[in-house]
């Protein structure tokens, strides 16, 4: 009876709280204080009722969340045991063993590793199994459960029972947690004698700034005359970094990005701060799919003031501006508050997540519906689904099965084969896979059998399943199944450029870690020589900028 005492009053404190009273004058206030009034009543009943006990935290936290849920995926919740999570994937820190460990294929399998880190200094691998974490067994543990038991103080240790790419019995590792530095500006060298690249891969890190624009001054003192900046899969973070960088090619004192919200105080206007470090400098930056939020306001204020040239593929298209506030009891919560605007006037946000389709998932605006914007020069551009590149080089997004074998990590188990095969044979710069090793790849694959069918296959099995003599047609049945089987065969030949790309990639950065990038063969890059191409046609790169 206390219990059900105790869940009435903190009913009667959450809506005295609110000013009860006050609310029949606005019938919104008074929905919220009607509808906090039903939850406390539904958790008392049932916390006192049910036939097992309730978990409060697990119960709330599960609330909380599925209320989230209906909103966008950048409102995020925070307990208390997460908010190292928190501050490792928001705000640019990160305190660990330094290895990211994904949960595959039921095994808790290490996807990367930083150079310098703990995990690297002992022999950790990508690869490489975690089996127990300080003697708890944790092969059946959810992802999350590994996580709160991987994380601790700075100084602090944690023994490791790792089984190693091809052993058969584990070693136990110790290590002591450190902070770990996160290069945001792996790699930036010459691409020819006048042409310099600079790749930056997240906006997490606030020094990343300073740490383009050393790149461009050490560039420019051994000749660089045309720089290419790549954003590709670029995910994006802190929104003052992006105008930072912007910085760096525009002029002081013009605006660069501006967010809109419901609430009056989220609206804010962005510009530039300082004199610039080169305006004039010609620049190609490179852009795709996965290049998202801060990215976007970077690619898309040059491509309004008509300073870079945009190479690639069309944008994620996230125009979402998240705050975090901090709550009771040492949790958070990451809110979508407004939307940002570039100078042109338009918002690039791709998904309307204010409603959903009849299957539950959130529309994208049709190309049709979107609206046509000005740059200062005059050119067309448009709002509501990502940037728009002003030379496009494929396809925005990946072919599904060549989408399947990243997600999958086909390609990840390969290039783990392939390291631990040539433990010796460290790649240099200009690194490709011949075709000879390709067609390795390729005989491999037929042993892994991703879990893929193209859509003749799909239409084959449903003709099959709907089939009401299955036995009659099944000649025919079988002669289209072959067919089909045997397209399905040459989809490794078919998307041969796109899958090396990523397995060249995966295989470099076991060698070179975070840089694998200044590794790469640059002249199989149709990007980067779409980028040096422009470079050579001065006339070409000035008309592109003009209306």
């Amino acid at each position: 009876m206390k219990r059900k005492t105790l869940f009435a009053g903190i009913g009667v404190m959450l809506l005295g709280g609110l000013g009860f009273g006050a609310f029949r004058a606005d019938d919104r206030l008074f929905e919220i204080a009607k509808n906090i009034e039903v939850f406390v009543n539904v958790y008392k009943e049932v916390n006192g009722l049910y036939v097992d006990e309730i978990n409060p935290t697990h119960a709330m936290r599960t609330g909380i969340e599925a209320m989230l849920k209906e909103l966008d995926p950048y409102t995020v919740f925070y307990p208390e045991d997460m908010i190292e999570e928190y501050f490792t994937m928001n705000v640019g820190t990160y305190n660990g063993i330094g290895a990211n460990i994904e949960l595959h294929r039921g095994k808790h399998i290490v996807t990367l590793v930083y150079e310098g880190s703990p995990a690297d200094k002992s022999g950790i691998k990508a690869g490489d199994e975690i089996q127990k974490i300080n003697g708890v067994d944790v092969t059946a543990r959810k992802a999350e459960e590994f996580g709160r038991l991987l994380k601790g103080q700075k100084g602090s240790s944690v023994k490791l029972s790792v089984l190693k790419y091809g052993a058969t019995r584990p070693q136990d590792i110790s290590l002591t947690r450190e902070d770990v530095k996160v290069n945001n500006v792996p790699h930036f060298g010459m691409v020819n004698d006048n042409t310099g690249y600079v790749q930056l891969t997240s906006f997490m890190n606030a020094g990343s700034g300073r740490e383009i624009a050393s790149a461009i001054q050490e560039l420019k003192g051994k000749g660089m005359k045309n720089m290419i900046l790549d954003l590709r899969g670029n995910p994006g973070g802190l929104l003052q970094l992006a105008v930072e960088i912007n910085n760096l090619f525009l002029p002081k004192g013009i605006p660069v990005v501006e967010m809109k919200g419901r609430a009056v105080d989220q609206n804010h206007k962005f510009e530039t701060t300082r004199q610039p470090l080169d305006p004039d400098m010609p620049l190609v930056v490179l852009i795709d799919g996965k290049s998202a939020s801060a990215s976007e306001i970077v690619s898309g204020a040059l491509q309004d003031y008509d300073r870079a040239v945009i190479i690639g593929q069309r944008t994620f298209g996230k125009g979402l501006v998240q705050i975090t506030r901090e709550l009771s009891y040492n949790t958070q919560v990451k809110i979508t508050t407004a939307k940002y605007y570039i100078p042109s006037g338009r918002c690039i946000q791709a998904i309307d997540y204010g409603h959903r389709n009849p299957d539950g998932t959130f529309p994208r605006l049709p190309d049709s519906l979107r609206t046509a914007f000005r740059t200062r020069a005059g050119r067309t551009v448009y709002d509501g689904a990502g940037i728009d590149p002003d030379i496009v080089t494929g396809k925005s997004e990946q072919h599904e099965y060549v989408k399947a074998l990243a997600d999958q990590k086909v390609i990840f188990d390969y290039a783990t084969k392939y390291y631990h095969e040539h433990p010796a044979d460290k790649p240099q710069e200009g690194f490709y896979l011949d075709d000879a090793a390709y067609r390795k790849f390729c005989d491999w694959l037929k042993t892994r059998k991703p879990d893929y069918r193209t859509p003749e296959q799909k239409a084959i099995a449903e003709l099959e399943a709907r089939a009401e003599e299955p036995a009659r047609m099944k000649t025919q049945l079988d002669q289209l199944k072959q067919m089909a089987d045997a397209r399905a065969a040459g989809l490794p030949e078919q998307h041969a450029r796109e899958i090396r790309s990523l397995l060249e990639m995966e295989i470099l950065s076991r060698y070179h870690y975070q840089k694998a990038m200044k590794f790469m063969a640059f002249d199989r890059d149709k990007d980067i020589q779409e980028a040096l191409k422009l470079f050579g046609d001065p006339q070409r790169y000035k008309a592109l900028l003009k209306k």
